[in-house]
C-alpha cells in the first residue's frame, strides 16, 4: 500500500472556486485574496490580516517595518524550519538561537536568559501546530526589568516601547493557545503559512495577522503593508488597470510579494470548511495516539495541554532512547513498506549554512534531543482507517527491526 506524506486536499470545491477565478479574466491580487483575508481574520480574531507570497516574505516585510538593521537581534529557536532565521537576516538583523522544551517549543526561559539591549523582535514557532507558551513569553517582553533593557533603534521600536513578538505560526492555523482563542491573536504579529503542504493552502503563500497595541492602528497598518508588499506602489494592479487609472507613485523601496487571486481561489475554498478538515486531523491524529500511547517506546507529541490545543498539522513521533541512527534505520524500514514519512526538523545548527555562520549544536541539546528520535507521520483527511492501521503496523514493525 503506497502512502503519501502529506498531499494537498483538493476537492470539487477547490476546482470549482479556482476555475470561476481563471474565467474571471482577473488572476492576481484582487477580490479573492481580500475574502481569504477576511476569511482568516474572521477564523482566528486578529485584528487584519494581509495575505503574501510566502511565511518567508512575510516575516522579512514585517521585520523592516520594525525597522531592524545590522547589530540587531532577533531571538528564535534552534529547532525550527530554517526559514525562521534567514528572515531575520535577510533584513538585516543576527538571529539569535535559543533551546526547546520537552514539547518541542522555544523555551521561555530560554528567551529570558537571550536577552540584551540588542534584542528587539522574539520569534517563537508553533513546531507541529502545537502553540507555544505565549503567556509566558509576552510577560517577559512586557516585564519593567526586560523593557528597562530596551534600546530602540528605529521609529517604530520607539512607538511600540518594548521587543516585538512574532509568531511563526506556520504549522498552527486554527489551533488554540487559550481554550477560547485561537492563534493568530495572541502576539503583536502571527504569520500563517499557506504553502502546499499545510493545513490550509495556497500552493504558495502566508498570512499577516496583526494585533499591534494602541496607539497603532491595525487597519492603517493593513493600508501600508498591503503598498510595501506591492512595491511601495501607490495604485495596485487591479486599480491601474481602469480606464485612466494608469498614473501612480512610488512611495519607497517595498517587497513584491503579493498574493495572487488564483492562488487565493484554493485556500478560500478549503478554509470554507476548514472546521470540519479539522476534526478530520484530529481524527488522525486520535487514531496514532491511542495505538501508540500503549506502545512503552513511544512518546507521543503533545496536543491538549493547560487550555493550548494543536492545529493537528504534523504527527511528530518520538521513539525513547533511540540514536539518530537508529531512528534512521527506523524511517528506512517504514519507506521500504512505502510509507511516506519525514523528519521535523534538522535543527538549525547541524546545517551547513547556520554551521559556517558560527552554530554549534551542542549549545542546544534539548533541540538534539527531540530531533533525533523523532519521525513525523501522514496526517491528513483523505488517510482513511484502512491506510491508518497500515501507517501503524509499519511503524511497529519498523520499531522492532530497527531496534
Amino acid at each position: 500500500m503506497k502512502i503519501p506524506f502529506s498531499p494537498p486536499y483538493i476537492d470539487k470545491s477547490v476546482r470549482t472556486e479556482v476555475m470561476k477565478t481563471l474565467r474571471s479574466g482577473w488572476i492576481t491580487t484582487g477580490s479573492k485574496t481580500r475574502a481569504l483575508e477576511e476569511e482568516i481574520c474572521r477564523l482566528c480574531g486578529a485584528g487584519e490580516v494581509l495575505c503574501v507570497n510566502s511565511w518567508t516574505s512575510g516575516a522579512i516585510l514585517m521585520l523592516r517595518w520594525l525597522g531592524v538593521k545590522p547589530g540587531d537581534e532577533v531571538i528564535v529557536p534552534a529547532y525550527t524550519y530554517s526559514a525562521t532565521a534567514l528572515a531575520v537576516l535577510h533584513a538585516g538583523a543576527t538571529p539569535v538561537m535559543v533551546d526547546s522544551g520537552e514539547d518541542f517549543n522555544i523555551s521561555p526561559e530560554a528567551i529570558r536568559k537571550a536577552i540584551t539591549p540588542r534584542t528587539k523582535a522574539v520569534i517563537p514557532v508553533d513546531i507541529a501546530g502545537f502553540p507555544c507558551n505565549y503567556d509566558a513569553i509576552n510577560q517577559i517582553v512586557a516585564s519593567p526589568e526586560i523593557k528597562a533593557l530596551f534600546e530602540p533603534s528605529s521609529p517604530v521600536q520607539e512607538k511600540l516601547g518594548r521587543i516585538l513578538v512574532l509568531n511563526d505560526a506556520a504549522h498552527s492555523l486554527g489551533a488554540y493557545y487559550q481554550k477560547d482563542r485561537r492563534t493568530g491573536c495572541e502576539t503583536d504579529v502571527a504569520v500563517f503559512s499557506l504553502h502546499a503542504v499545510k493545513n490550509v493552502t495556497t500552493a504558495e503563500g502566508g498570512a499577516i495577522c496583526l494585533n499591534l497595541p494602541a496607539p497603532f492602528d491595525n487597519v492603517q497598518l493593513y493600508r501600508e503593508l498591503r503598498m510595501m508588499s506591492l512595491n511601495c506602489q501607490t495604485k495596485d494592479a487591479f486599480t491601474k488597470s481602469k480606464a485612466g487609472g494608469w498614473r501612480y507613485d512610488i512611495v519607497g523601496m517595498g517587497m513584491k510579494v503579493n498574493m495572487p487571486d488564483v492562488n487565493a481561489a484554493i485556500g478560500l475554498a478549503q478554509i470554507r470548511q476548514y472546521d470540519r478538515l479539522l476534526k478530520e486531523r484530529k481524527r488522525v491524529f486520535a487514531a496514532y495516539d491511542e495505538a501508540f500511547s500503549a506502545c512503552p517506546w513511544a512518546i507521543c507529541p503533545p496536543s491538549v495541554q493547560e487550555g493550548r490545543e494543536s492545529s493537528y498539522h504534523i504527527y511528530a513521533l518520538r521513539i525513547k532512547d533511540f540514536t539518530e541512527a537508529q531512528r534512521d534505520r527506523m524511517i528506512e524500514k517504514i519507506t521500504e513498506r512505502e510509507v511516506a514519512v519525514n523528519v521535523h526538523f534538522i535543527p538549525m545548527p547541524m546545517l551547513s549554512f547556520f554551521e559556517g555562520l558560527g552554530y554549534r549544536m551542542e549549545n542546544y541539546p534539548q533541540a538534539y534531543r527531540n530531533y533525533c528520535a523523532e519521525i513525523s507521520l501522514p496526517i491528513y483527511p483523505q488517510l482513511r482507517r484502512k491506510q491508518l492501521r497500515f501507517i501503524i503496523e509499519t511503524v511497529k514493525k519498523a520499531y522492532q527491526e530497527a531496534k
